[in-house]
């Protein structure tokens, strides 16, 4: 679809359509999306501390930063392109003006299974954490899977309302998660650290960053700093939704992407140098240890320097503010996978029944889709007894983090191929350098999340074999290769369809 293409007024008015609400959001909206999507404080309470453990230590944070600003150059591209394509589908859309049809769709599938996905793994996590804290603080006693379906009704609600209501209540919930990680790492800091005060070096420079090397701790430390960026890239698929799209969508995304580098690395340093640089991987296993077990509570690293360097005040919100991160995520997410669903349907790759948008310019049955595979997989996993952290969290995310780093790769691939075919106004420095620098950062993260994917996803072949790279079980093959095989389906499905009646559809789909 082309940014030409005009949505009719009377979407939130009268019937029932197939456009989704125009100039409902503005930059600030979307950044709300993407930021609440990378939920910075459960990557702080739950990523951050196996990096420095398992990681490379002191330096996790430099890991951290390093990611960014892969991530920052994909960008380049990334926005250059959005200035050619305003289409809800995004990715796809992006890889199907440079790749053609065929390949947009199958990116389109792969696309379609990460959101799915790490909607669910949030679900999990949400439970498990909603189980232990309101059991613990209000003896309300309910499993798991009970507070993941409350979410679930809850989101499924918010998602049919205006994307603007969304955002509004992601900004608020969002911000107060922003506001605590600040205060955190701007008294730390600024009282010069812990025990060993600041040391910018033990955190940032090159030589400990990559200490070990990228098949050991450096490896370890950057795969998990890549998983806590999921989302990011979710500011094209508001575009349609967008005041202005071609300003909004690049300055968003660059916003977003800055901004979440920032905040990781700066809270990240804080918890390094309150607990003490020189002694941070021993520091931060002894904090989350339970009955000796290292890392068994992760979430107490982060709680710990809170206490020890503001109050006890704040580690109890942060507490609480992890639950409304987590929600704020599956609120995010679930507006991506729901005008994934949208985007394919209007293109005939799905049911074209997917394409309706209610009165209020959602897209109701994509976000009922959406809803619909979710609900049956967390009543799959209660059913079954499996757990909601290790099982459902675990697996998902891991599988979800390799399927988009394999689209954000496709996505490089095209704006070179697009910008090459049809040169334009922006230069050689933003439609061939950048994306050539970025496929080379974004293959080696895959290449990373692959081969320490048993320790993303707890999926090692022993337990003995969770620090060596590629050392799988069943499962953990299974989801590995999940990506790569909805990609071959795709592709077949998008040379089916082009063939087909629905050609015209698809081209407007990646266009």
């Amino acid at each position: 679809m082309t940014a030409e293409r005009t949505t009719p007024s009377s979407t939130t008015d009268s019937a029932p359509s197939e456009h989704l609400a125009a100039n409902r959001l503005g930059i600030t909206g979307i950044v709300f999306f993407v930021v609440a999507a990378a939920a910075p404080l459960v990557g702080m309470t739950g990523a951050v501390p196996v990096a420095i453990v398992l990681g490379n230590g002191a330096a996790a944070p430099g890991a951290y930063l390093v990611a960014g600003l892969v991530l920052l150059v994909f960008s380049v591209g990334y926005a250059a392109m959005s200035h050619r394509v305003t289409n809800t589908g995004a990715f796809f859309a992006f890889v199907g003006r440079g790749l053609g049809i065929t390949a947009g769709v199958g990116s389109a599938f792969v696309s379609l299974l990460a959101y799915v996905a790490v909607q669910l793994a949030v679900y999990g996590f949400f439970g498990a954490v909603a189980h232990g804290q309101l059991d613990a603080r209000l003896s309300i006693d309910l499993p798991w899977w009970a507070w993941s379906l409350i979410a679930w009704a809850v989101v499924l609600t918010l998602s049919l309302l205006r994307v603007d209501i969304g955002a509004k209540v992601l900004g608020v919930l969002m911000g107060l998660e922003v506001l605590s990680l600040l205060l955190v790492a701007a008294v730390v800091l600024l009282q010069g650290g812990g025990p060993d005060g600041l040391s910018f070096a033990a955190s940032f420079s090159p030589a400990n960053i990559f200490t070990g090397g990228f098949g050991g701790s450096a490896g370890i430390a950057l795969a998990f700093a890549f998983a806590s960026y999921i989302g990011f890239e979710a500011t094209a698929i508001y575009a349609e939704e967008t005041k202005d799209p071609k300003r909004a969508v690049p300055r968003a995304t660059y916003t977003a992407v800055a901004g979440i580098a920032v905040l990781f690395a700066l809270a990240s340093w804080a918890v390094v140098s309150g607990v003490g640089s020189a002694n941070a991987v021993d520091r931060v296993a002894e904090i989350s240890s339970v009955e000796g077990t290292p890392l068994a509570d992760p979430s107490a690293v982060l709680f710990f320097v809170a206490e020890e360097y503001v109050g006890g005040w704040l580690a109890t919100l942060m507490s609480w503010l992890v639950l409304s991160s987590l929600f704020a995520g599956l609120l995010a997410f679930q507006n991506s996978a729901a005008r994934y669903f949208f985007s394919m349907g209007r293109a005939g790759v799905l049911p074209r029944a997917l394409d309706r948008v209610n009165r209020r310019g959602a897209p109701v049955y994509g976000s009922v889709a959406t809803s619909v595979i979710t609900l049956l997989v967390i009543v799959f996993f209660a059913v079954t007894d499996k757990d909601p952290v290790l099982n459902l969290f675990n697996w998902f995310s891991g599988l979800a983090v390799l399927a988009i780093v394999l689209v954000e790769i496709l996505v490089s691939v095209a704006v070179i191929v697009h910008f090459r075919r049809e040169p334009g106004e922006a230069g050689v420095l933003k439609t061939v350098v950048a994306p050539a620098v970025a496929i080379v950062g974004l293959a080696l993260a895959a290449y990373l999340i692959m081969a320490r994917f048993g320790l993303l996803a707890g999926t090692s072949s022993n337990p003995d074999d969770a620090l060596t790279a590629f050392a799988l079980s069943a499962t953990g093959w299974t989801l590995v290769l999940a990506p790569f095989v909805v990609l071959i389906i795709g592709l077949i499905i998008g040379a089916v369809r082009r063939n087909s009646e629905n050609e015209d559809a698809i081209a407007d789909f990646v266009s």
